[in-house]
């Protein structure tokens, strides 16, 4: 089997923008994503050990008995590692040489609601200061503090949205938030001016429509909703706030982390994400006069192969001559075609440095390769 370098010009390093749509559905104290089914398993229910509107971060443990999941642990030794979440302190008085110190899976995530009441000193608000304030320069309504309202001493709803579900950022201007009652559509939010202001803009007519209503943190995951008018005249009680009242956005997506969860009302959360996905296409030659011997055992005449035996004496030893079977078409049957030397290309073999077979790439159709015959396949590989 011949074996071929890639040259400088062979290889292609690359990345592919992307943009996958992301969908929640809030109803009834659970989180649904992207409308997925529950997932029974055959030793495991369910299958990936998480609730709906989670995602699995590495997707180990797939139908695993609870009792027999694997995890992550190091050992205590003299290179000092151990996990991110095992501080210093810890690491040196609950532990001692020999030890393992263990992690668990399955890692988990999803979307999550902060009611922030109007408290100068809520540490959370506090943390994206300095973030909200350097979008200011996109739009005025990211200033922390000004004559208007003051973030530190506003009522905010915070939604949290990991990264594992956008990539590198949320694109600009894709999303909608929606809030029901009872089935029926009674605020919708969009960032339409693409600079991360969530503004209302329906149903036409409805209270608030046309006013801004929060702001979205693209890159950081975060959306903050501060719009408190009343959206129906519905009432009914939405954690934490005590008593029912009517719905503002201040209570959009209650459900999602909170007991208590209101029977009537349901929410929908959508966006997009950006993420990049690195690539590499190879450019893999068969040129002419290459590749036109196979070690396959139907390359050769089967009547030589089979009568052929070796032969050897006091001073030789004579292998048999095979004759390589003449596989060029002919519309007759006898005499065959004249005779080519031709394979049949299947499959390519990718390999490291060390000859390790790493990646194979499969044609759809076998290609026929004929001496006077030169091809190029490009291969693509994403990581």
């Amino acid at each position: 089997m011949p074996y071929y370098k890639f040259k400088k010009n062979d290889l292609f390093y690359n990345r592919i923008k992307v943009h996958p749509q992301v969908d929640f559905v809030i109803y009834t104290g659970s989180v649904f994503y992207n409308n997925k089914n529950y997932e029974p398993g055959a030793f495991e229910d369910p299958v990936l050990h998480m609730p709906p509107g989670y995602v699995s971060l590495h997707e180990i443990n797939v139908d695993r008995p609870a009792n027999q999941l694997v995890y992550p642990f190091v050992t205590k030794d003299g290179s000092i590692t151990s996990f991110r979440t095992v501080g210093t302190t810890s690491f040196n008085t609950d532990f001692v040489y020999g030890d393992k110190i263990t992690g668990s899976y399955p890692q988990v995530a999803t979307i999550s609601r902060d009611y922030l009441s109007a408290s100068p000193t809520d540490k959370k608000i506090s943390a994206l200061r300095n973030t909200i304030d350097w979008y200011r320069t996109i739009s005025p309504e990211f200033e922390f503090s000004n004559s208007k309202r003051d973030l530190s001493a506003s009522e905010i709803n915070l939604i949290s949205l990991p990264s594992i579900f956008y990539g590198s950022s949320i694109k600009k201007g894709t999303v909608d938030l929606e809030f029901y009652v009872t089935g029926t559509l009674i605020a919708k939010a969009q960032d339409v001016r693409r600079n991360g202001e969530l503004i209302q803009t329906g149903p036409p007519g409805s209270a608030g429509s046309g006013s801004i209503v929060g702001l979205a943190l693209y890159t950081e995951g975060f959306l903050l909703l501060t719009g408190s008018t009343s959206l129906s005249p519905h009432v009914e009680n939405y954690p934490p706030l005590g008593a029912p009242h009517s719905p503002s956005w201040l209570d959009f997506a209650t459900t999602g982390s909170l007991a208590g969860s209101p029977p009537s009302s349901s929410f929908n959360l959508s966006f997009e994400g950006t993420t990049f996905i690195p690539t590499l296409t190879m450019l893999a030659h068969a040129r002419a006069g290459e590749l036109n011997h196979s070690s396959n055992y139907t390359y050769l005449d089967y009547d030589s192969y089979t009568s052929g035996s070796v032969s050897t004496g006091s001073t030789s030893y004579i292998e048999p001559e095979y004759n390589i079977k003449n596989t060029v078409k002919s519309p007759y049957s006898d005499p065959t075609g004249s005779f080519q030397k031709q394979t049949y290309i299947s499959r390519i073999g990718i390999y490291d440095k060390d000859k390790n077979l790493i990646a194979i790439a499969k044609v759809a159709t076998p290609v026929r390769k004929r001496e006077q015959d030169s091809y190029t396949f490009k291969l693509k590989l994403d990581f």
